[in-house]
Formats: structure tokens, C-alpha cells, sequence
């Protein structure tokens, strides 16, 4: 049996994520998560009755982790400098969809613990979904977006740009400058 030793959130957390990320929600065990953390299964047990609780415990520290990367954006001068700051922290957390994704595996029966999480994590997507309108207001406020495209298209292709592959190995500041660019003034050259 594995020698019990403490760890901390971070370090439970990170080792979590690094499995989910590897092994999915059906693949992933508190099995696995002990092994990695040198500690017995029950170990894990006396912090959390199952995977489901320890998952929606996760979510939950990684999307305030991420609203408080956030900060307060919104609030820099001009909407390009906005959407700059955006792009850097949509990056630094570029997993953090896969990760939420998997909320709609998690059923709400699981128990009470994760019934109240799965509810605190849909307040926090509408406080994040919320800060973003105020982002697009003020990029339409400055007369910078197209009248003819809906905020939800405006932001998704935003969030989408984390799926885009850096064949090229380009820096990261390289390579969210071209992004920027490509998302404000698209693949045409100017005239």
C-alpha cells in the first residue's frame, strides 16, 4: 500500500485535470489519482465520496481560477487592447472547455455535493457570459464590429481560436498578434 502523505489543492487538482485530460471523464479513476499522488485510494475518499463530486469540485476551482484571471478586462481602455487581454487568458486556459464539457456527463444524482456544484457552476458561466456582453458592447459602442454579426458568433470564434494548432511553432506572442489580426481584419488584405 502506498505511503499516505498530504498534498495540496493545486497539486490535487493539477494531477486531476492532467488525467481527465488524458483518460476522459469515463477513464479516469480515483485509482489513477491516488497512483499519481504516491497515497492510498482511500486517501482520496476522505476528501470526496466519488469521481462525480471530485470532478464537479474541479470545474468549479477552474472557473474561478479563470474569472479571476479575468479580472477586470473589460475595463482597459479601448476594445482591441480588451480583446488582446482576452485572448491571452483564453490561452493561458485553453483546456478549460474540454474540462467543462464534461459536466454534461456528470449526472445530478450523483449527490448533494454535486447537485449544488453543477448549480454554482451555471451562475458562474452566466457571471462570465455577463462580462463578455459588456466586452462585445463596448466593441459595438466603439463601432469596431460588424452590425451584421450576432455576439454569440462574435465570441465564439474568440473561444474558438484555442483549437487552432501553432503548426508553425510560433511564438505566443507571434502567434496571438496573427490571431488578433485575423479576427479583426479577416484573410483579405487591404485595399
Amino acid at each position: 500500500m502506498a505511503r499516505e502523505r498530504k498534498f495540496s489543492t493545486q497539486l490535487l487538482f493539477q494531477t486531476g485535470k492532467d488525467l481527465l485530460l488524458r483518460h476522459g471523464y469515463e477513464g479516469f479513476t480515483f485509482g489513477m489519482l491516488a497512483d499519481r499522488l504516491k497515497v492510498a485510494r482511500g486517501t482520496i475518499y476522505k476528501y470526496y465520496e466519488n469521481k462525480e463530486e471530485f470532478i464537479m469540485d474541479y470545474m468549479v476551482y477552474e472557473m474561478r481560477r479563470f474569472l479571476k484571471d479575468l479580472g477586470d478586462f473589460e475595463k482597459s481602455e479601448g476594445f482591441e487592447k480588451q480583446l488582446r487581454e482576452l485572448l491571452d487568458i483564453i490561452h493561458k486556459h485553453s483546456n478549460i472547455h474540454q474540462i467543462l464539457g464534461m459536466n454534461q456527463q456528470i449526472p445530478a444524482e450523483a449527490g448533494d455535493k454535486v447537485r449544488s456544484n453543477k448549480e454554482l457552476l451555471e451562475k458562474l458561466h452566466m457571471e462570465m457570459y455577463g462580462r463578455f456582453q459588456g466586452f462585445i458592447k463596448q466593441g459595438r459602442d466603439e463601432d469596431l464590429l460588424n452590425p451584421g454579426l450576432p455576439d454569440q458568433l462574435v465570441l465564439g470564434m474568440i473561444f474558438q481560436t484555442i483549437n487552432i494548432p501553432n503548426h508553425e511553432g510560433l511564438p505566443k506572442t507571434e502567434w496571438l498578434d496573427a490571431i488578433q489580426l485575423m479576427i479583426c481584419h479577416g484573410i483579405y488584405k487591404n485595399n
